[in-house]
Order: C-alpha cells, then structure tokens, then sequence
C-alpha cells in the first residue's frame, strides 16, 4: 500500500505524520487489497476562524475508490474522525463482498443438487400406470351400475348404457350420484 500525506497550508510535523500513518495502518484490517491511500491536510480561514480539512483518498483493487472529507478545529480530531468514516466505509464493502450475497444462482443450485441422484429423481417423479381391465363389453342398467357403487368404495363407474352410449356414474360432495 502506497502512503501519500500532503499538506496545503499546514506543516506537516513528526506526530501529525506519525498519526496520520497509524490511522491509515488500521485500515488494513478489512483485506480489502488497498492499493494507495491519499492524505491531504489543509487549513482553512472561515469567517476569522481556522478550521482544518482533512481529505483521505483510498483506491482500491477492482472497486471504486473513497473520498472522505472531514472538517474540524483540531486537526487530530478531523484525522480521527476520517478514519473512523474510512473503517466504516470499508467494512461495508467487505461485508457486501463476503457475505452471502455474492452466491451466484448457479453456485446454490450446484450445491442443492451435489446430493440428489437425478437418475433416482427422474424415476421417482414418472406417472405409474397401471391398467384396470373395464368391464364395457355389455350394456348395463343405470340401477345396476347405481347399486354396485353404493356397495362399493369405488368413487365413480364407467360404463356402457342400453342405447351404447359411454357414460359415467359418480359420487358426489353432497351424498348423491351424479351421471354424465
């Protein structure tokens, strides 16, 4: 990480360098391959009052970089206070960038996927047919067919009625039979 300290206006001494540099060393806790890192100090002249600025510049690997201006009547605390904002704006990013957000769709459909045998799948998810013999071959009394379903557990019956019309006899939500 390349350190640059500036200053327009102010001279920078020993301790205000020092500080300055140990601020910009706690940023490397977030791995956020740092690249350079820009400190201007400067002084400003408002209103008769001298206020200091301080200006950080941090460029990042494949992001963008962050500007942070802070304001203050003390230099140091204008220091502390961009640093602070700095600590909070990278551990956004590397928040963002390791939490599960950054998952694909593909990544988690891989993943629920790597235990499921899609031979087994396809299988299981086949329609069974199994073929029941019909009874059609001669015509039936409506009454007859009637009775054998209310003896039985079938839900409806298919058959053949005396005008060899296909019809079909079913039971009902309600209790009665209802035919098609």
């Amino acid at each position: 990480m390349n350190i640059s300290l500036t200053g327009r206006h102010v001279e920078l001494t020993e301790p205000i360098k020092a500080h300055m540099s140990s601020s910009i060393e706690t940023l490397n806790k977030y791995h956020m391959d740092i690249i350079s890192v820009n400190v201007i100090a400067s002084a400003q002249i408002k209103k008769g009052k001298e206020r200091s600025m301080i200006e950080f510049v941090i460029h990042l690997s494949h992001k963008n970089s962050i500007i942070i201006k802070q304001n203050d009547d003390d230099l140091y605390a204008a220091i502390d206070m961009a640093t602070s904002r700095a600590q909070k704006a990278l551990r956004r990013m590397h928040d963002r960038d390791s939490g599960h957000y950054k998952d694909g769709i593909n990544e988690a459909k891989n993943e629920a996927n790597s235990n499921i045998d899609l031979h087994e799948a396809s299988e299981a998810l086949e329609d069974e047919i199994v073929p029941v013999e019909l009874s059609l071959y001669k015509p039936r009394e409506v009454e007859d067919v009637l009775n054998n379903l209310k003896d039985g557990n079938k839900m409806f019956e298919i058959f053949l009625d005396n005008e060899g019309k296909t019809r079909v006899l079913y039971k009902r939500n309600d209790g009665k039979f209802g035919l098609y």
